[in-house]
């Protein structure tokens, strides 16, 4: 890893493309190595100079942000800063791989410049309002919903297991396709944590891996058939 951290911006908004490169580069140790206007041109960018970190807005012309992210993440951590707020938004960023979700008026410099720090190293970080609106969606999508079957599936599951409400909750995003980092974000709890949890959750599944825990718990395999893999 290099001793300076490089930073790639995209946003459509020239005026804040140029704020934050002012800001990222007065900063010792950071350099902005790149600007795009979507997310287009970010992704090209992004695999001619490399950046370590990207910041990327939500809406752009062409190929926006959300568009953008899981071609981006795979070349590096992505930080989004935006003015989007909307809960559906910073869910579907979260599980597309985004490492933080930052709302334009809602940090100062120096959140900022900590937050792009602490994503190249794999730690999130959130702004009030996508933390808020990420806790309300979670304890939405915790609660019976959608169809009676459903619920009842779900009720039936985890007496069925004995998994506790927030070994259900886990067990959910990991069935949503969640990481370890993601669902320590979206509980608010330390990946240790959440290793603990899935451990706890593995043994009353009695699954070894997380597509044979996933199995179980949506009823593809039924309780105390053991698998491989």
């Amino acid at each position: 890893m290099s001793t300076v951290l490089r930073v790639l911006i995209a946003d459509d908004n020239p005026v804040v493309r140029a704020g934050l490169t002012a800001l990222l580069t007065a900063t010792e140790g950071i350099e902005v190595v790149a600007e795009a206007a979507d997310g287009r041109e970010a992704l090209r960018l992004t695999r001619l100079h490399a950046p370590e970190v990207v910041l990327l807005d939500v809406r752009m012309p062409g190929v926006d942000g959300i568009s953008a992210l899981p071609h981006l993440v795979r070349l590096a951590p992505v930080l989004m800063l935006t003015y989007s707020r909307e809960s559906e938004i910073v869910r579907e960023a979260l599980l597309l791989g985004a490492g933080g979700y930052l709302v334009h008026g809602e940090f100062t410099p120096d959140d900022l410049i900590r937050a792009v720090r602490d994503v190249r190293e794999g730690r999130p970080h959130f702004t009030p309002s996508a933390a808020s609106t990420l806790l309300a969606e979670l304890r939405t999508s915790s609660q019976p919903q959608r169809t009676v079957a459903q619920s009842s599936e779900r009720l039936h599951n985890s007496v069925a297991f004995g998994l506790s409400s927030r070994e259900v909750e886990v067990m959910e995003l990991i069935a949503s396709g969640m990481n370890n980092q993601q669902i320590a974000a979206t509980c608010f709890i330390s990946e240790k944590t959440v290793k603990n949890h899935i451990n706890r959750i593995f043994a009353k599944l009695q699954s070894s891996t997380r597509s044979e825990a996933i199995a179980r718990w949506l009823g593809t395999a039924r309780p105390g058939v053991s698998g491989h893999g």
